[in-house]
């Protein structure tokens, strides 16, 4: 299985590093880029970076074994063993850029998508699949990797991440909070709840929409007027659209915008521009809804191809480092494979423990209907 785009590879360009300002101009919204679709390093007068070939190794690195993990996860629900999954196939940019961009004493938030920012917070990726195969209600202790439990409520983690780092002010800390949603989640009143709080308390916290243009089934020219990025000046901070597809410009601007919130600047909006190139869950058709030319357009833009044609060109990669990179891919997605269908089911009176701190009369009663329920079947057997 192959850990890049399905695209063609590129010819390879120069690596040397243009200006931005001579690129032609869109009429789409300006969004802060450093690495070109074609693989090439621009400048922005705004955002500075500069990484060392082991740091860029790195991120490369981050993102292939993120897609690897991702395709394993979406051929076990195929073959039956997870019941549900949400891909994160060309986002993988945006979640290594802004997950890599963060201290270890800050917080995030997550949805259900951000499988690359687990991977960069040290959460085993088997963790994140004992919910999908329904043996757990998430798998990892949010508190050891300061990485909160993946959210199905579309939106809801805003405000959990709004309150948390409300608190982080409070407590006189200077470590920042990082809520994740979709362009789907910017429609709901949660979002639009924490932008008003965060902006009037000046709660450091970055929230960070991966706009991947669908949610579900739904463009996002049918659910916001303008840029989603633009929203937040209403609210009275400031908001930035990045190349979601460049995870140079995605570290850069997520790393500015958490150091702002660390210095008690209050919060930033950051639209990581991309695109979903695969279904919604595995229970949705793309097909149905998107043509084939948008995709294969935003194809020519992934993430991890862009990456290895500047490592190629710049002299920081050799096939050596490709080789021993797609090796340690097929043995990530063997340990995964592995570790699913050796995962146990879980205890059926699980659901009642911790309930309540001393336990409760109610819960006690249904403890019991439940297990007379279970022994009927042993009854009907004999």
């Amino acid at each position: 299985m192959t850990v890049e785009s399905t695209a063609a590879r590129k010819p390879r360009r120069s690596s040397k590093r243009v200006s931005a300002a001579k690129k032609p101009q869109s009429s789409e919204p300006q969004l802060v880029q450093l690495l070109t679709p074609e693989g090439e390093r621009v400048e922005h007068p705004d955002y500075e970076i500069d990484l060392t070939p082991d740091e860029l190794r790195g991120l490369y690195r981050d993102m292939v074994l993120t897609r690897r993990f991702d395709a394993e996860a979406t051929a076990l629900q195929r073959q039956g063993e997870l019941g549900l999954w949400a891909s994160l196939l060309g986002q993988e940019a945006a979640q290594i850029g802004s997950g890599r961009a963060l201290r270890d004493d800050d917080y995030v938030f997550p949805t259900y998508r951000e499988h690359g920012v687990a991977w960069c917070r040290g959460v085993d990726p088997t963790n994140l699949l004992g919910m999908f195969r329904g043996v757990n209600h998430g798998g990892w202790d949010p508190t050891t990797n300061n990485f909160h439990l993946y959210t199905i409520v579309i939106g809801s983690q805003t405000l959990h991440a709004t309150g948390y780092a409300m608190g982080v002010a409070k407590d006189g800390a200077d470590s920042a909070v990082i809520a994740y949603f979709g362009d789907g989640a910017s429609s709901q009143g949660d979002v639009a709840e924490s932008f008003t709080f965060s902006a009037v308390y000046n709660a450091p916290v970055v929230f960070f929409c991966q706009n991947n243009q669908w949610a579900i089934s739904e463009p996002t020219e049918k659910q916001t007027r303008v840029p989603l990025y633009q929203r937040a000046r209403g609210y009275g901070f400031p908001g930035v659209r990045v190349d979601g597809n460049d995870v140079l410009a995605c570290l850069a601007v997520t790393r500015s915008a958490l150091e702002r919130a660390r210095r008690g600047e209050g919060p930033t909006l950051v639209e990581a521009f991309t695109y979903r190139m695969g279904a919604h869950t595995t229970s949705d058709d793309p097909t149905k809804y998107r043509a084939d030319e948008e995709r294969q357009a935003w194809e020519a833009k992934d993430p991890i191809l862009r990456l290895r044609t500047y490592l190629e060109n710049a002299g920081h990669a050799d096939e050596a480092f490709f080789t021993s990179l797609e090796e340690e891919s097929e043995t990530l997605g063997k340990r995964v494979r592995e570790a699913v269908r050796a995962m146990p089911d879980p205890d059926h009176l699980a659901i009642f423990e911790n309930v309540y701190a001393d336990g409760h009369a109610l819960v006690d009663e249904e403890r019991a209907q439940f297990l007379a329920y279970q022994a009927s079947f042993a009854e009907e057997g004999n």
